[in-house]
């Protein structure tokens, strides 16, 4: 059984992200970081054998190492890890606020904490399909650029971004192969409640994602930015 580690998987994409690849019959490991939002428990209720919840705060190295820990009670090997986890900091008119803390939260959870998952995921999946999947933005694009505020989010995206190439340099010689998913505008939690005014369910979102994260292509070199309708995005 191949196996995948999600990160962020308590809700909305991430969630729907590990019932997608359950489907596809993978052993999924779900990072949890808010264990007080039980859906990954009622999951687990149907999918004994193939689920497994992992306490989880990618920001922090002790969360990440204890997680690596109870994987590796598991598994000696990795084939997959999407980078799903992501929050988001609000300012309003630059006159008014620049949200430090929030900010520096936000790049420590969507950029950093990318790395770090990274890093302490390469040792398990040296002998597997060796994919490194990561939930962008089109907020992190520079040239397509549109929103007048939300600096913190937009510039850990375009920050990830950054991290991902300098990955690809690093790792495409050795085996692995990258995809940037940039989900769309989803009906999620990441303000804390649910963002009826979006467009796409995270389900939907996620029906494509796992698709194209398993998929082959056939350019595997180049590094793109796909959305929920394969179309490409510049950096």
């Amino acid at each position: 059984m191949k196996t995948v580690v999600i990160t962020g998987a308590d809700r909305g994409l991430g969630y729907s992200l590990c019932e997608e690849f359950i489907k596809l019959g993978y052993m999924v490991f779900a990072g949890q970081f808010m264990p007080e939002w039980t859906q990954l428990e009622q999951l687990k209720e149907s999918y004994q054998e193939q689920l497994q919840i992992i306490p989880l705060n990618v920001s922090d190295f002790q969360s990440v190492k204890a997680a690596m820990d109870e994987i590796t009670k598991c598994t000696d090997c990795v084939d997959c890890f999407i980078s799903n986890a992501g929050i988001v900091s609000r300012e309003k008119d630059i006159r008014e606020e620049v949200n430090t803390e929030g900010n520096l939260s936000t790049f420590q959870v969507n950029s950093l904490g990318a790395l770090l998952m990274t890093k302490a995921l390469l040792p398990l999946m040296e002998k597997g399909d060796k994919r490194l999947c990561y939930v962008s933005s089109e907020a992190g694009s520079i040239s397509v650029a549109h929103r007048d505020g939300m600096y913190g989010y937009c510039m850990s995206k375009t920050a990830l971004n950054m991290i991902i190439r300098l990955l690809h340099n690093e790792l495409f010689p050795q085996g692995y192969t990258f995809r940037i998913y940039h989900p769309g505008w989803l009906k999620s939690y990441m303000t804390g409640a649910k963002n009826e005014k979006a467009m796409l369910e995270p389900e939907e979102s996620a029906r494509m994602a796992a698709l194209q994260f398993v998929g082959n292509r056939a350019n595997e070199e180049v590094l793109k930015v796909t959305d929920v309708e394969g179309k490409i995005w510049p950096f």
